[in-house]
C-alpha cells in the first residue's frame, strides 16, 4: 500500500454560481457541512456530489496526451486541484482538507464538454483521470496550498 502520510496541497479552487457557467477561480471558500462549497451552483444538501476533485497530476498527463503544456483547471470542471496526493487510491474513503473532512463517494467521469472545452480528443484524455465527488462532512475555510491527506 502506498504511504499515506504524505500529504499534498490545494494548487487551486473554483466555484460557479450557475450551471453552464465558467469556473472563478478562487483564493478559499466556505465549505460547508452537509451542502457544498459557498456560492457554487451544486450545492446539494444530503448528497454525494457537494465538492469535486481532481489530481494536478491527472490535469498535466492529460494535457500531454493532447500536445498542450498545461490545461487551465476551470475547463475540467472541478472545485478543487490537488497535487502530491493519489486520488486514485481509494474509490471511496475519507480525506482532510485543511480542517474539512471530505467524504470521497465516487469517480467524476469526464463529461462529453471535454471535446468542446479541450478540443478533439479531451474526453478520452480524461478518462479514467476525471477526479473524484465528496460529500463535506466537517466544513470550515479551504484555502490554496491548504494540507491534504487521506484521514
Amino acid at each position: 500500500m502506498a504511504e499515506l502520510t504524505q500529504p499534498g496541497r490545494i494548487i487551486w479552487i473554483g466555484i460557479r454560481k450557475t450551471r453552464y457557467e465558467p469556473l472563478t477561480e478562487q483564493l478559499q471558500v466556505d465549505a460547508r457541512a452537509g451542502v457544498g462549497l459557498e456560492g457554487d451552483h451544486y450545492q446539494d444538501p444530503g448528497g454525494k456530489r457537494q465538492i469535486t476533485l481532481i489530481m494536478a497530476e491527472d490535469l498535466q498527463a492529460a494535457a500531454a496526451e493532447l500536445g498542450r503544456t498545461d490545461i487551465d483547471p476551470g475547463l475540467v470542471r472541478r472545485n478543487v486541484v490537488v497535487a502530491g496526493i493519489d486520488l486514485h487510491q481509494f474509490k471511496q474513503g475519507f480525506l482532510r482538507l485543511g480542517a474539512c473532512l471530505i467524504e470521497v463517494t465516487g469517480d467524476c467521469p469526464p463529461c462529453k464538454r471535454m471535446e468542446e472545452n479541450l478540443g478533439a480528443g479531451g474526453l478520452k484524455s480524461l478518462t479514467n483521470r476525471g477526479g473524484v465527488t465528496g460529500r463535506i462532512l466537517e466544513g470550515g475555510l479551504l484555502a490554496l496550498q491548504d494540507e491534504v491527506r487521506w484521514a
